[in-house]
């Protein structure tokens, strides 16, 4: 099988391995009519993704303690600030999307973008980015998981951001301190600080009720933030705050649809 044709076998791998309960280098070289060095690319290709784990002979899903529960409706106040932050991606970009249910809705709408490399922490998003049609570069940071954000941090993930360079990180915030700038309830915030070093443009995504909410862990500080994207709810006095800090103000409005 020619090497255009990997990502289609490697989604039909994954098919399998959800229908069959763990597949085998053996029976997959056999049923794609390919070398087993090949299958076991395929395999550690997907494994570095967080799609699967490799054992010997083959391969299992992802134990359960790592997936993330089932997702919930995506508001239309996140779609609208989801749509915002794609428009604001150019073409061949690299970008950086941390794990959180705002960040996940940009993934749908990346398939449009082509030439893409897109570097996540999150199980969650890598899995949306491998279902989409035309689907972007994926790379993981891998490292230690952390239950708490659904994410991968740690040195190891530190390690494997500064690796690389970035045109644009897209993180969200539990918070939104406006005197101070993003913060979190999650103590674990090298990763995010790294992430915000080794890009070019650091893009906020927050819906409108998070700003204001007065949180200790200060995550990203407005000097740090280049752009904020909102919703259309967004007080007036919030609104002249922010733009005083010098960041690039979008609040996104709901389409008609």
């Amino acid at each position: 099988m020619s090497k255009r044709n990997t990502p289609q076998r490697r989604h039909n791998i994954l098919a399998l391995l959800s229908e069959h309960g763990e597949v085998t280098v053996d029976a997959l070289a056999k049923r794609f009519d390919t070398s087993e060095v090949t299958i076991r690319k395929d395999l550690a290709a997907l494994e570095s993704n967080g799609l699967l784990l490799r054992r010997y002979g083959g391969a299992v899903p992802v134990p359960q303690e790592l997936l993330v529960e089932p997702a919930q409706p995506v508001s239309a106040y996140k779609r609208a600030i989801a749509r915002a932050a794609v428009g604001l991606i150019r073409e061949h970009a690299r970008i950086i999307v941390d794990s959180g249910s705002t960040t996940a809705a940009m993934i749908p709408e990346l398939g449009r973008q082509p030439g893409l490399v897109v570097m996540t922490n999150s199980l969650n998003v890598a899995r949306a980015i491998s279902e989409i049609e035309h689907e972007p570069v994926l790379l993981m940071t891998g490292g230690t998981w952390d239950p708490h954000s659904e994410s991968f941090q740690g040195q190891v993930a530190e390690q494997v951001l500064r690796s690389y360079d970035f045109d644009q990180l897209f993180i969200g915030a539990d918070g939104i301190d406006l005197s101070r700038g993003t913060t979190t309830f999650n103590e674990l915030l090298g990763l995010s600080r790294v992430m915000a070093e080794v890009a070019r443009e650091v893009i906020v995504m927050v819906e409108s009720d998070k700003v204001g909410r007065k949180i200790p862990n200060l995550e990203l500080p407005w000097s740090r933030v280049h752009t904020l994207i909102t919703d259309e709810r967004l007080p007036s006095e919030a609104r002249q705050q922010i733009q005083a800090r010098g960041v690039n103000l979008i609040c996104a409005a709901i389409s008609q649809e």
